[in-house]
């Protein structure tokens, strides 16, 4: 195993490794990390280079290698953590790290906390939250089919575990937790405002709907497709999970899901994403699916958004905008206009 914790210099001393969140511009970065959506980019003159983003449960920070073999990309991707080796540099406002060396390497599962991302809310009291909402369900068929899922500890426990997404939103252990506690949370709030939609639909809905990326995602050597993820994707998983929990609670229960319930879920799993240009196999055409998938987008924007804003870290004269943020198609205006400078007290009102 590689020791991640305290890279060699060339000298043979340690050199303590640098957290993402430390990383200035002149900061040599000598050290462990896992990789994020490597890519190979062309320059202008025709050369290929090495483009991605480094991250650690501090943070995430892009790297650029100028010199690059595109047929090591898949050497480089392997494990999903490499050591490298570069200077930290700005640019347009934004610190990056520019490569002189990178290579795969394999790390231990006690690294894992420190080279990923995790929740920054407890996952016990999220798990208990989700468990007492779902617990709420009126129709009792509904209740059998929730109770299906919460008593399997198995699967649990990867619900509990599982990023919601390898880099786009909730990227980190106890993300697909976060994420589907925070759409339970906002139907509950909204829900009355909308009396004719089904409340037991909704929340059976928005708890399915990203079930099957227990299965599309891995997250043991860091966030990235599994084979079923690669060949399935978490839709269609999420369905056939779906199916074969309900031919359980049918065999086992003493009130099956009535055949339409069963299929609007399905419906809501496969159009969660809103339109096929983002991965729905059918547009959503329930009204239950039409909140469900508005309220899906609302929290991944919100989440992508406020994660690439980063506001608590401080802006600085020229950081007032985001690089291009592919999955909103747009740079982000980074201030709060409302917020007092540091060391000034909001103005209050009377």
């Amino acid at each position: 195993m590689t020791q991640a914790s305290t890279p060699a210099t060339g000298s043979g001393q340690q050199r303590p490794q640098v957290p993402v969140d430390h990383i200035r511009p002149h900061t040599y970065v000598d050290g462990v990390y896992s990789l994020v959506n490597p890519q190979v980019g062309t320059a202008k003159n025709g050369k290929h280079f090495l483009k991605g983003l480094i991250r650690d449960a501090s943070g995430e920070i892009a790297v650029r290698q100028w010199t690059f073999d595109e047929a090591q990309l898949g050497e480089i991707a392997r494990t999903g953590f490499v050591w490298i080796g570069g200077q930290a540099q700005e640019y347009n406002g934004q610190v990056q790290v520019i490569l002189d060396n990178i290579r795969a390497v394999e790390v231990g599962v006690e690294d894992l906390a420190r080279l990923l991302p995790a929740s920054r809310h407890d996952i016990a009291t999220m798990d208990a939250e989700l468990r007492r909402i779902m617990g709420s369900l009126s129709h009792p068929a509904m209740r059998a089919l929730a109770d299906a899922y919460l008593s399997n500890d198995a699967f649990m426990s990867r619900v509990r575990q599982a990023p919601a997404a390898v880099s786009v939103h909730h990227a980190w252990i106890g993300g697909l937790l976060e994420h589907t506690l925070q759409l339970l949370r906002l139907a509950e709030v909204m829900l009355p405002l909308y009396p004719e939609l089904n409340r037991d639909i909704v929340l059976m809905g928005l708890f399915l709907h990203d079930l099957g990326k227990t299965s599309e995602l891995t997250w043991e050597r860091g966030f990235n497709y599994t084979a079923e993820g690669n060949l399935i994707g978490h839709t269609v998983k999420g369905v056939i999970m779906l199916s074969a929990m309900a031919a359980r609670v049918a065999r086992e229960s003493s009130v099956p899901l009535p055949p339409e319930a069963l299929l609007v879920l399905q419906h809501i799993v496969v159009s969660h994403h809103g339109s096929l240009e983002f991965g729905a196999t059918k547009i959503p055409s329930t009204p239950e699916a039409i909140f469900v998938a508005m309220l899906d987008n609302l929290d991944a924007k919100t989440a992508v958004a406020l994660h690439a804003a980063q506001r608590s870290k401080g802006i600085q004269p020229g950081q007032e905008f985001t690089d291009r943020v592919w999955s909103l198609d747009t740079r982000l205006f980074r201030p709060d206009p409302l917020s007092a400078p540091a060391g000034e007290e909001t103005p209050q009102g009377g």
